[in-house]
């Protein structure tokens, strides 16, 4: 079965940091384009960062320059690491894979920005 797991939320005070880390099983990460996104309570779903085959990256703006989204193929697992971290950040994050047709997702982990 084709799963991710998504793990390393929790609750860090602003100005913090979190590694947010994304697990694939029953397939192998490394042809799929790779993306995290998150959703807080009554705002859509909006994408965050994204990691292509090549290893090239996409970002939100208001991310750009905090936010590093990396893979590690040996380990099938996609990384987002957060620093400077904003009340606004807050939000469930989920993991996205896709590659044609198949679309993955993970069940999210929550993450809190709060003093």
């Amino acid at each position: 079965q084709e799963k991710l797991v998504e793990s390393g939320g929790g609750l860090v005070q602003p100005g913090g940091s979190l590694r947010l880390s994304c697990t694939a099983s029953g397939f192998t990460l490394s042809g799929y384009l790779m993306k995290w996104y998150r959703q807080a309570p009554g705002v859509e779903r909006e994408l965050v960062a994204t990691i292509t085959t090549g290893d090239g990256t996409y970002y939100t703006d208001s991310v750009k320059g905090r936010f590093t989204i990396s893979r590690d193929n040996a380990k099938n697992t996609v990384y987002l690491q957060m620093n400077s971290l904003k009340p606004e950040d807050t939000a469930v994050y989920y993991c996205n894979a896709r590659y044609f047709v198949k679309d993955i997702w993970g069940r999210g982990t929550q993450v809190t920005v709060s003093s």
